[in-house]
């Protein structure tokens, strides 16, 4: 038998009302999207519903809920290049030795050579790493990138390539 912490932990995908997966919210959540109108189920081959139970009644919600009201799109802007996003985007890890210690911000291509500070130049590095390269280009210093830097996507569009996949995945 599973405990109510175990049904309440789970998680729901929510699509939007074009079936483009938005985001995986906590079944609380899902049911008073549900109860209220706001969205309904989405069945696909394979998916379960999660059976919460209250002293009278059994509800089944599903593992896929569709949006049914239609929201005004959120204008979401890419965030401006500081060390906190660019952290995130690099996963607290040293860009070039996998280090997650004494991280510090590198421009891949030195400002002092023409590098921007932008998204695609800016990346983390240990401070180890960052003495190393110096004023060069990483081809100069002999090191190379584990990731190509790149502009944060939309929130949306990331959850979308992530949970289609893992649908692929899971066909496999």
């Amino acid at each position: 038998m599973t405990s109510a912490i175990d049904i309440l932990g789970q998680s729901v995908v929510v699509f939007s009302k074009n079936y483009l997966p938005l985001a995986s919210i906590n079944i609380k959540r899902a049911i008073a999207l549900l109860v209220t109108g706001k969205a309904e189920p989405l069945s696909f081959t394979n998916s379960k519903s999660i059976a919460v139970r209250s002293p009278s009644v059994v509800l089944l919600v599903p593992n896929h809920i569709r949006l049914t009201i239609t929201d005004a799109e959120r204008v979401w802007k890419v965030p401006p290049v500081s060390r906190r996003e660019v952290l995130r985007r690099d996963k607290h890890t040293c860009q070039y030795c996998g280090s997650t210690k004494k991280l510090t911000l590198d421009h891949v291509n030195p400002k002092s050579k023409g590098g921007k500070h932008s998204w695609d130049n800016v990346v983390i590095a240990c401070e180890r790493c960052n003495s190393r390269k110096g004023d060069r280009t990483p081809a100069q210093a002999g090191m190379t990138l584990r990731t190509k830097p790149r502009t944060p996507i939309h929130p949306t569009v990331a959850f979308s390539e992530q949970f289609w996949r893992e649908q692929t995945e899971n066909l496999e």
